[in-house]
């Protein structure tokens, strides 16, 4: 495992490899931990790329406070949902917010869901459903991440007490609230010798089996602590747990001597081991934030001022404090450490609009974690889309048997080599087809398809050298196989007479 975490570094065909391996925690983690910083950025970078993780880099938005007027809570929800950013529930603002109103949280949740879309995202839960605190926490001005850099308990010595009493009065919602949310977190902190930060792993247990019940993703909560022990025992029980997204964080819960360096390899160990290759953070500092992207991380946790996660990341010791509106300063640290690919950094409206298009097509029974060859069809953010408003409401103008059903002879090409493509031809395998050209304009994205699917499918399948044109003009019929709409018209103007599938 050493050597070929080493090869991978450098290699995308060992990179592969170890993509394809049975993964043991302790020997990545130890590989990891002996890379230099510069080789740990590039393996995690590396580990990022189409198909052996996930390249979508986006902002998941807390927009809820417990102290929040219902119109303010609203409005921030409605702006997060135009952007196309998933919102981060904390659900015992909700829960302190519907008080306020003679109200049930679960009734603002269902609001919530009513004049949004998008993902939504459900945190600080347990055993009895929404969990409560008391107001000097609920109102807590972030005095860990303010004064930094580490703390194995409060600097105030505050606890998360719970109201258990008001927990247990709305325990009759706690399944509605899981179903109508798209992904469930658990905390594991406690598992990893932080009892203060978090609820007992029972609690964990409990609602990891809730979310499988009802299909949603699962992320489990860790922190960096003491970059070894700590995150063996993390990772290992998350994956125990069948979780699908790691959430890592930092800021005072980095208690390592170089806290960038430790955090980036966290990111990257979290890159190779995730199996629903989605990794994020709910909280890390500023430098902690440009480390993790630099190695490999998809999603930062920000939020609206008073939310906690608007402190939690991005921020500096001396200046982290609760009020913060955290959305635009993590956009603009994206875009200074992230390149902009086939999507924009962080990923908006259009690019979640397209995404829900792919997942609605290839259907629950094709994707993460059903694979086609070696790899899952998508990774866990299909898995949270399948569970969104947005999702249940996509036209989808032609089904994948109708798109097969469309084009006659023998040889098809397919432009656009990622997930769907390995959808369309598997549908156009199940014809008979003898010949499939895969075409796309990444090198690598076309050679991994076409490995790939020959692995399982009958027809024979040949690269196209990203050339659309020419790839057009050898085969019988063409599908355009991109369900973003920019890149499908830019096709489509090179062989017109190409299947749509939008």
């Amino acid at each position: 495992m050493y050597e070929l975490i080493k090869e991978s570094i450098n290699s995308d065909e060992s990179a592969l490899e170890l993509a394809k391996s049975k993964k043991d925690v302790i020997s990545v983690v130890d590989a990891i931990s002996d890379l230099s910083f510069e080789d740990t950025m590039k393996l995690g970078t590396r580990f990022k790329k189409f198909p052996i993780g996930c390249d979508l880099t986006e902002v998941v938005v807390g927009t809820c406070a417990s102290d929040l007027e219902k119109m303010d809570l609203f409005g921030n929800c409605m702006l997060a949902n135009m952007i196309g950013a998933p919102i981060h529930i904390c659900a015992y603002a909700f829960s302190d917010i519907a008080e306020k109103y003679g109200q049930r949280g679960v009734e603002i949740m269902e609001e919530v869901y009513n004049i949004t879309d998008v993902p939504l995202d459900l945190d600080h839960f347990g055993k009895y459903g929404a969990m409560r605190f008391p107001k000097h926490i609920v109102g807590c001005g972030g005095d860990c991440y303010n004064q930094g850099p580490s703390f194995t308990e409060c600097p105030r010595g505050r606890i998360h007490e719970r109201l258990l009493d008001k927990e247990k009065a709305e325990l009759d919602d706690k399944e509605t609230w899981v179903q109508l949310s798209s992904s469930v977190a658990i905390n594991l902190s406690s598992e990893q010798c932080n009892d203060g930060h978090a609820a007992p792993l029972e609690e964990a247990q409990d609602l990891a089996d809730l979310a499988k019940k009802y299909g949603k993703g699962l992320e489990a909560i860790m922190f960096v602590g003491d970059g070894y022990d700590e995150l063996i025992t993390g990772f290992t029980k998350a994956i125990e747990m069948g979780v699908d997204v790691f959430v890592i964080e930092g800021g005072p819960f980095n208690r390592c001597e170089n806290t960038n360096e430790s955090f980036a390899k966290t990111i990257a160990m979290s890159r190779v081991l995730c199996p629903g290759k989605v990794v994020a953070t709910n909280g890390a500092y500023e430098s902690e934030c440009r480390a993790g992207l630099r190695s490999g991380l998809n999603v930062i946790i920000t939020g609206f001022p008073k939310n906690h996660h608007g402190y939690m990341c991005g921020f500096e010791p001396g200046t982290a404090r609760r009020g913060k509106f955290g959305l635009p300063r993590v956009i603009k640290i994206m875009n200074e450490e992230i390149s902009a690919g086939p999507t924009r950094v962080p990923v908006q409206r259009e690019e979640l609009l397209a995404l829900t298009h792919a997942v609605k097509l290839a259907g629950p029974e094709n994707i993460y974690p059903k694979t086609i060859g070696s790899f899952a069809i998508g990774d866990a953010h299909w898995a949270t889309i399948q569970n969104s408003k947005m999702y249940k409401e996509m036209y989808l103008p032609k089904t994948l048997e109708e798109i097969a059903d469309s084009v006659n002879g023998n040889s098809v090409s397919l432009h656009g080599g990622r997930f769907v493509s390995w959808l369309v031809a598997k549908e156009l395998d199940k014809k008979g087809i003898d010949e499939i050209i895969i075409t796309d304009s990444n090198p690598w994205v076309e050679k991994v398809s076409v490995d790939n699917l020959q692995e399982e499918l009958n027809a024979t399948i040949i690269r196209g050298h990203a050339d659309d044109k020419g790839a057009g003009m050898i085969a019988k019929e063409s599908i355009v196989t991109t369900t973003i709409p920019k890149i499908h018209n830019a096709i489509k103007s090179k062989i017109p007479h190409a299947v749509n599938i939008i």
